[in-house]
């Protein structure tokens, strides 16, 4: 910690130099590598009483011509994008279901809502911290147990031993909770899944 709070510090006393000195001649080198042994030392034994100077130099380095103030551009994958399609995107962005819905395979995923009953494919337990998995066109065999999930999730080809192929169902899982669904399902009455909607375009 020490070494970053002396790193922070060089920076500092780096960009007020350039700041006042404006780049003097040769004895200029040698005077801010001085005055850095000292300052540092000074910032370093007075720094619970100095907080306004502190604060100020904070300001100085955020206000620095040198810092570019136009906020960078986001990154697209597709340059074709026009600007109403990429401002929907920027809002879907981090957005949750709401209520949350589970689904068989025939039912569209992606944000639910009242009005859109979409199945939530972003699925996280709170109980586990585990993200739910969901295989389509599969149901739980009903010998299915707590340890089975907690000793072979996430792994597919483990699971596989106790998947019955069913179609138009969908069988979701996490470390500690499990359910097969072959309709439209509000989370709301399943009130033992300590399921949430973990937020879609991440």
């Amino acid at each position: 910690m020490a070494d970053d709070l002396d790193r922070l510090l060089d920076e500092v006393e780096r960009r007020l130099c350039h700041r006042r000195g404006g780049g003097g001649g040769g004895g200029s080198q040698e005077q801010p590598a001085a005055a850095k042994e000292g300052r540092s030392a000074k910032v370093l034994m007075s720094a619970g009483s100095s907080e306004e100077d502190l604060d100020d130099i904070i300001e100085e380095i955020c206000n620095d011509s040198s810092f570019a103030k136009t906020p960078p551009k986001l990154k697209s994958n597709s340059a074709s994008l026009t600007p109403e399609r990429n401002s929907v995107v920027v809002q879907a962005h981090g957005k949750r279901c709401c209520p949350v819905y589970l689904g068989g395979s025939l039912s569209p995923s992606g944000i639910g809502t009242n009005i859109s009953k979409r199945a939530c494919d972003r699925l996280r337990c709170t109980a586990c911290d585990f993200r739910v998995s969901l295989f389509n066109d599969y149901v739980w065999d009903q010998s299915c147990d707590y340890l089975f999930f907690r000793n072979n999730m996430p792994e597919l080809s483990k699971l596989r031993a106790k998947m019955i192929k069913k179609k138009g169902a969908r069988a979701y899982a996490c470390q500690c909770s499990w359910r097969s669904i072959d309709e439209l399902t509000d989370l709301q009455t399943e009130q033992q899944l300590r399921w949430v909607c973990g937020k879609h375009g991440e």
